[in-house]
């Protein structure tokens, strides 16, 4: 713990906005009975007239806590140091790898609102175990549970003083006094604290996550006929809300414990966020406030996609049910503090729950719900006179059987504002999924390019290409990512390049040396390290990489003389458990593996991986080594992605279609400087009016011919020929996603790669104009974008004194 006992001395010292984890650790001091230390009210001093934005997300992939919070605390060399004199330096690696959660989208936001000195709050759900381990057995996946809170974890703090009942089921009551909904079961929501430091700023932000908890009194009734015993076994249903992450599959199930888990951290949200704005001070937890006027004003809340839809019927119930704020101006206050993201235009992904479901469950918000729809298609008619169809479009409430509450039309109807995550994905929002809501209100849409943090997707991960880049350019490129434009005054140098060259062949060879380790596979350093790293999905298209897997091998068959640029190709990803297409995918993959690393033909010139339970501390040692990044996904399906801009910002070129941000990435680094192929979205959607017949691409092209007979035939399934029918009969007969019309362009443009990678300067060129171009991808930026035109709140760059120091 010597590590740990540093960090948190250190931070006491310099981060007056750590009052919170000085507090929890040195003095004792919390928020409970009023106490204010001098910390608390410095934090107070700072935030007290700002605007607090809290950002709603079901799923926080945080990655491992120590080392980026040395680099952001600028500890790292303090800290190699006094571990290195202490002479523990064998210790250091294993503490490193603490973490919290299994860094996406909503990590990297959190980093970046404390960098950018905005008052913010992460809040989810602390999941008792997180995101599977997948394991691949004789080339399947299967999934083991993720344990990560066996040993502990650090750098949470749990707060039981402001432990939160939420409720559920019961009925509804309508009273002189209003609505009231009775006889409910509660169940208490636990936070527990996490710091997020910002880079050199000494400001430390908050991530909650709620914990379920059952009350004491939970199942009563059975402790009073004195079945004690069972009654206490009962106590798992209530603390089952927080006991699993659901897969992000893109894929709507409909599971009564998600909705459960979708309204426990939205219910203990917004009853934490009343308090803090209801509270004179911070640290005081007597009700002042009473006019709810200037809620919108003090509280920003975004809502991350639409898990966390329930915060509007919710802050309806409360302003209207328990404050007494008419309707009306509830609802004002309401749409004015809510903004949402959408991260999906996929329609099996939106989430639609069953009417029934609601009444059971959240009978009264079901109420509300029906009352915002009746309100809403009100309005809607009054525009649009006696177009019935149009208010079935628009709708809250789908007809059928069941009928089904359109979350994400809760969310569009309840917020002042809509994003999407790339520019490509905000137009096909405005242009199909949402078009009715865009044509009645369009100042609402916005677009909002997602982005990653700069400090672990290059300061952590690759810290060899930051220091040749540092060198020339400065440091400031950490927060202001804009500065890499400034390498391309370096784009001749023939010592920078030979530098870059050389930090991708030094990470080349770690991560050759550790695959070898543990796959048991000898890599060609030398080889184009190619690679696939994403959730296993058929809009995706890992199923295309492996067709081009399967021509290259049957190449190197055919003229096993000829010389080859030698490959090494790597996928990566977890399918959802439930996803059979996508487990399927795996075992072709692991299949195709066995067969092309196990042939002497090709020797070192073509190596397969599947990457297994490929996850954040794997990504830090992937993404530093990759030479080409694979984002070939079906124009028009993926939102944006991040992992296309991890892979920039590290120095890969990208062979990609123009879907999600590889749009923006090729403006900014000139299309001539990814490899560029395949359909637009018109020609997508050209292709869905006309028809896409997958036999006329299987007649026309004999490689493609020959791969799909080697699967059908059982080439690589010779115990099981027909293993991969399901495989074979999608693609040739429903895939969604045409794998077979960008599959001629996809192989044009592989031999593109080759051929450049031949002449290593030129290639390295290219990386260089890459990385330079890969500032507008900082999550930075993003945020930026965000606070100034959705939350109505300004960065700062000011950094805060320490207490040490005098204080203006």
């Amino acid at each position: 713990m010597l590590c740990v006992s540093l960090l948190t001395w250190q931070l006491s010292i310099t981060n007056p906005k750590l009052c919170f984890y000085i507090a929890y650790y040195d003095c004792h001091i919390c928020e409970r009975n009023n106490n204010v230390s001098f910390f608390d009210s410095m934090l107070y001093v700072s935030w007290s007239s700002e605007t607090r934005v809290y950002y709603l997300s079901l799923e926080f992939y945080m990655g491992r806590t120590l080392q980026n919070t040395m680099i952001n605390l600028g500890l790292q060399n303090a800290c190699d140091e006094a571990i290195y004199q202490v002479r523990i330096r064998k210790y250091l690696q294993p503490l490193r790898h603490l973490h919290t959660l299994h860094c996406s989208g909503g990590a990297c936001f959190l980093d970046s609102l404390a960098t950018l000195g905005l008052a913010a709050y992460g809040y989810g759900i602390r999941y008792e175990f997180g995101i599977f381990n997948q394991k691949i057995s004789s080339g399947w996946q299967v999934e083991e549970a993720d344990d990560w809170l066996r040993y502990g974890n650090p750098w949470e703090k749990a707060r039981p003083e402001y432990m939160l009942p939420v409720h559920f089921y019961g009925r509804v009551e309508h009273t002189e006094e209003g609505p009231k909904w009775v006889d409910t079961q509660v169940v208490l929501a636990m936070p527990y604290d996490t710091p997020v430091p910002g880079y050199k700023n000494n400001t430390v932000n908050t991530m909650r996550l709620w914990s379920a908890k059952a009350p004491n009194d939970f199942q009563l009734q059975k402790f009073n006929v004195g079945d004690y015993i069972q009654a206490v076994l009962d106590r798992n249903l209530a603390e089952n809300i927080s006991r699993v992450l659901y897969p992000n599959d893109n894929f709507f199930e409909g599971k009564e414990l998600r909705l459960k888990q979708e309204y426990f951290v939205v219910a203990a949200t917004l009853q934490d966020i009343i308090r803090r704005f209801k509270s004179s001070k911070f640290g005081c937890r007597d009700p002042v406030r009473t006019s709810y006027e200037s809620f919108p004003d003090k509280v920003a809340i975004q809502l991350n996609d639409t898990h966390p839809a329930l915060a509007i019927p919710e802050l309806m119930r409360i302003l209207v049910d328990v404050e007494k704020v008419s309707w009306e101006k509830a609802w004002e206050i309401t749409s004015k503090t809510c903004a949402y993201t959408n991260h999906t235009v996929l329609p099996e992904a939106l989430e639609r729950w069953p009417v029934y479901m609601f009444e059971k469950l959240l009978p009264r918000h079901l109420e509300i719900i029906y009352e915002i729809n009746h309100r809403h298609l009100d309005r809607i008619a009054a525009l649009y006179p006696g177009d019935n169809e149009r208010l079935r479009r628009m709708s809250l409430i789908e007809e059928g059987d069941p009928k089904r509450i359109n979350m994400a039309h809760l969310c569009v109807v309840g917020s002042h504002a809509v994003n999407g995550v790339a520019r490509i994905h905000s137009e096909i929002v405005k242009s199909t999924v949402f078009k009715d809501f865009h044509d009645v209100e369009p100042e609402k849409f916005q677009n909002k390019t997602n982005g990653i943090t700069p400090r672990r997707w290059l300061l952590l991960c690759n810290p060899g290409l930051a220091d040749i880049i540092a060198e020339k350019i400065g440091e400031e490129f950490m927060t202001d990512l804009f500065q890499l434009k400034k390498l391309l005054d370096y784009i001749d140098n023939e010592v920078f390049i030979r530098d870059v060259a050389k930090v991708k062949q030094e990470n080349k060879q770690k991560l050759a040396a550790y695959l070898e380790k543990e796959y048991k596979v000898k890599i060609n350093p030398e080889s184009i390290f190619d690679i696939q790293v994403k959730r296993i999905h058929e809009y995706k298209r890992q199923l295309l990489n492996c067709l081009h897997i399967i021509t290259y091998y049957n190449r190197i068959k055919k003229e096993p003389n000829k010389k080859f640029v030698p490959r090494t190709i790597m996928i990566g990803g977890k399918a959802a458990p439930g996803y059979h297409m996508a487990k399927m995918i795996i075992k072709l993959i692991t299949s195709v593996a066995a067969v092309v690393n196990n042939d002497p033909v090709v020797g070192d010139r073509l190596k397969v991986i599947f990457l297994e339970n490929y996850r954040v501390s794997l990504a830090e040692k992937v993404i530093p080594a990759a030479d080409l990044s694979e984002q070939i996904s079906t124009a028009g399906t993926e939102a944006s992605g991040t992992g296309n801009m991890k892979f920039m910002l590290n120095g890969a070129l990208t062979i990609g279609t123009m879907d999600g941000a590889n749009v923006e990435m090729a403006e900014e680094a000139g299309e001539e400087n990814l490899f560029i192929f395949g359909m637009r979205v018109d020609d997508v959607e050209a292709m869905d009016r006309k028809g896409y017949n997958a036999q006329e691409y299987y007649d026309r092209l004999p490689e493609l011919r020959q791969v799909m007979d080697q699967i059908r035939t059982g080439f690589f399934s010779p115990q099981k020929p027909e293993l991969f029918k399901d495989i074979v009969n999608m693609l040739m007969n429903h895939d969604r996603f045409k794998v077979f019309a960008d599959y001629e362009a996809y192989i044009s443009c592989q031999e593109k790669v080759n051929e450049l990678y031949k002449n290593p300067k030129e290639w390295t060129k290219k990386v260089i104009r890459n990385i330079a171009a890969s500032g507008k991808f900082s999550s930075d930026r993003t945020i930026s974008e965000y606070a100034r035109e959705i939350w109505g709140v300004e960065p700062s760059a000011v950094k805060i004194p320490p207490p040490n120091e005098p204080r203006d």
